[in-house]
């Protein structure tokens, strides 16, 4: 199999996009097909054998939809996009203008019904001539049907100013649902400007602006003050500060130097960086962020798939009622006159217009998932959005996820001064890689004099013993290097690792070095039972001891302690087993050692996943910094999109429903119905883009 990708220019109809992604899906040689009305990306699986499929799917969309450009690549310009809009309005204008001259000037019969025509044909010629050629393909039931046999129908009773009010307040609705998708296109054009568009290699001594996909691995980049950094890679040269909220949503910048990792997107605030290029661009954490949110809304929700079958249904039923009721009461009911009927029944088929349905719920699940991406959040579909809403139980990994997942010095003792245990510590440590040296000397914030060390000594499974200064000697370790030099020392309890020090065999003190918790993880659990999430459990490799400690001091209901990766797996699967039907586990996990976890669960959330390669294709839900609290954000989120999402239906649904009735008995006029139909479609887009607007204080 074979994944291709089109853009499809112009495509500002939700209905039209799922008809043609049915349509492109049922073609032999597609294995499958989705097509982003979103941001107009259509992306197949097709059969490597098959040549000339691309060829056969353009013409296949040119039959379905004449007016969609289809291309490989973004062509069109703002420009265009501005002009379509002011042609679109004009019309409106133009339509609207005639309209009112025909009805208040005193104008013949006749040639006020021609210039009601011409505002008709200039406000819904293109949706008259869409629902003919749908006709002759066969393809009768859409909303550009329903609004030419509602107006030609009016046009033939005689009520010609309500035939082009139709028209142009149904081209209103239109002109607003084009706002919203070009407003949520352009959101997520800016979103994904995080990629890079040159970067400047160094070759010998000059450099050569060439494009991020010409760049291999071990080349050395330079970024200038102000450009974005291409690929990922190491800081070889230079010190600066980098921006990256475009990947993380952090405001505050991160200080970089020599030897610090940064990725694709980041912008150089200041200083000269020289960067070794450490991925291609193909594999690099920005290309893998650029696809996953662009891609994001083809796993539809259930709610989404549901509208659109719904709709797909709803208008073929409208129809056949709009007939029988201009129909059966004339030949029912005795003095039933059958233009009134038919007027009602045209009524009815205005009100029913499901546009508002079909295009604010799948532009509703697409800026949660844009208003979650600007947080530093990735949800891979709108299926996962939703699933968020349904969270019962809520499962941890510790070191990393919870725990900040490297050591620090908590706690000193010393017989004499804290000062001199550090110091003696920090010199034992100097030449140790060891996780626990390197956390003794990040604490020691004074200069090392190698120059006072001689007899360095690392004593496997024990510590470190020095000479310092020629008459001190310093020993560093665990309980059993002091027992072997049978040093006395107090017996300590710690959920710590514990660092004795001795001088000239004498215990002198002692450090405790622990992982330290994160400072949100426990403002996030408390948070997690606000919204509705009945049990949270830590499932860690530790040591029951540490993991009960640092389970109490979080607040977590359930933990579970020494476990292998096939052993959280197992305990993964007993909680599941304990959900309700609509019930969701969510898994939070580093996204390094806990791929296999994170793909069992319901939802698997990787927390800090930025530049890691396992977190972004074995979770659903990507959080790009080590911030636990995020995960209230995305649940938030997720909860608002849902919200809003139902208000649209019910809107919609309940005005309809209202509307329908009062035109079947006779006492909702055409105008009334117009203005429902357009005014139900007006609010329920602008209640969507209400998503897209991040709250910070979610």
């Amino acid at each position: 199999m074979e994944r291709k990708e089109l853009i499809l220019e112009g495509l500002d109809c939700a209905s039209c996009a799922a008809k043609i992604e049915r349509n492109i899906g049922k073609m032999e040689g597609v294995t499958s097909c989705n097509l982003n009305f979103a941001t107009g990306k259509m992306t197949m699986e097709i059969e490597q054998d098959k040549s000339d499929l691309l060829d056969l799917v353009t013409a296949r969309i040119k039959e379905l939809e004449p007016e969609v450009e289809v291309s490989e690549e973004k062509k069109t310009q703002q420009s265009d996009s501005k002009k379509e809009v002011y042609l679109h309005l004009g019309r409106i204008v133009l339509g609207a203008l005639l309209t009112v001259i025909s009805q208040f000037g005193n104008f013949p019969a006749q040639l006020s019904f021609v210039i009601f025509l011409i505002a008709y044909l200039i406000a819904g010629g293109d949706v008259v001539y869409k629902a003919a050629r749908n006709i002759l393909k066969g393809r009768i039931f859409d909303e550009n049907f329903l609004m030419t046999i509602a107006t030609i129908g009016a046009l033939f009773i005689g009520e010609y100013p309500e035939a082009v009010a139709v028209m142009i307040f149904y081209q209103v609705g239109e002109f607003f649902q084009e706002l919203a998708v070009k407003r949520s296109r352009k959101s997520i054009s800016e979103l994904l400007d995080i990629r890079p568009d040159y970067a400047n290699v160094k070759v010998g001594e000059e450099l050569a602006k060439v494009s991020p996909e010409a760049l291999k691995v071990g080349d050395v980049i330079v970024v200038k003050a102000g450009e974005k950094i291409a690929l990922d890679g190491i800081v070889q040269n230079g010190n600066s500060s980098v921006d990256t909220s475009a990947l993380t949503g952090e405001a505050l910048p991160r200080n970089v130097q020599k030897g610090s990792e940064v990725y694709g997107g980041f912008i150089n605030k200041n200083g000269l960086l020289e960067v070794q290029v450490t991925k291609e661009f193909g594999q690099s954490t920005v290309a893998k962020i650029l696809d996953l949110v662009e891609n994001a809304s083809a796993k539809k929700a259930a709610t989404e798939t549901f509208i659109s079958k719904f709709a797909r249904y709803y208008t073929p039923v409208v129809v056949f009622a709009a007939a029988a009721l201009a129909i059966l009461p004339p030949l029912l009911i005795e003095g039933a006159v059958f233009s009134d009927w038919l007027a009602r029944a045209l009524i009815f088929l205005v009100i029913s217009c499901p546009c508002a349905l079909v295009v604010s719920i799948p532009l509703g699940f697409f800026g949660g998932i844009g208003a979650s991406s600007k947080q530093g959040i990735l949800v891979k579909g709108g299926n996962f959005l939703e699933a968020l809403n349904h969270v019962e139980y809520a499962v941890f990994d510790k070191t990393g996820t919870l725990t900040k997942g490297n050591f620090e010095v908590s706690e000193i003792s010393s017989t004499t001064t804290k000062e001199e245990v550090m110091e003696y510590a920090a010199y034992a440590e100097h030449y140790s890689n060891h996780p626990i040296a390197l956390s003794i000397s990040k604490n020691y914030k004074e200069p090392i004099d190698e120059s006072r060390i001689s007899n360095h000594e690392e004593i496997q499974g024990h510590g470190i013993r020095i000479v310092l200064d020629n008459n001190k000697e310093i020993l560093v370790g665990n309980g059993k290097l002091l027992d072997a030099q049978s040093i006395a020392c107090p017996q300590v309890e710690s959920i710590g690792t514990i660092v004795f020090i001795a001088v000239n065999k004498k215990y002198l003190g002692h450090i405790i070095i622990a992982d330290q918790m994160k400072e949100d993880a426990k403002g996030t659990l408390s948070q997690l039972k606000k919204l509705g999430v009945k049990k949270t459990i830590m499932l860690t490799g530790d040591h029951k001891k540490v993991g009960q400690y640092v389970g109490n001091q979080l607040g977590v209901d359930e933990v579970y302690s020494d476990l292998l990766p096939q052993d959280k797996v197992a305990q993964l699967e007993k909680i599941m087993q304990n959900k309700s039907e609509k019930g969701k586990v969510l898994f939070v996990g580093d996204g390094i050692n806990d791929a296999p976890v994170l793909t069992q669960a319901d939802i698997g959330v990787a927390m800090g996943g930025l530049g890691s390669d396992a977190a972004i294709e074995a979770a659903d839900v990507v959080i790009m910094t080590d911030e636990p609290s995020k995960l209230i954000n995305a649940i938030a989120t997720a909860q608002k999109t849902r919200k809003i999402v139902w208000q649209n239906i019910a809107l919609s649904l309940g005005v309809k429903a209202v509307f329908l009735v009062l035109g079947v008995i006779g006492i909702a006029t055409m105008w009334e119905a117009v203005i429902t139909d357009v005014g139900v479609t007006v609010i329920a887009v602008i209640n969507t883009m209400r998503i897209l607007k991040v709250n910070s204080s979610l």
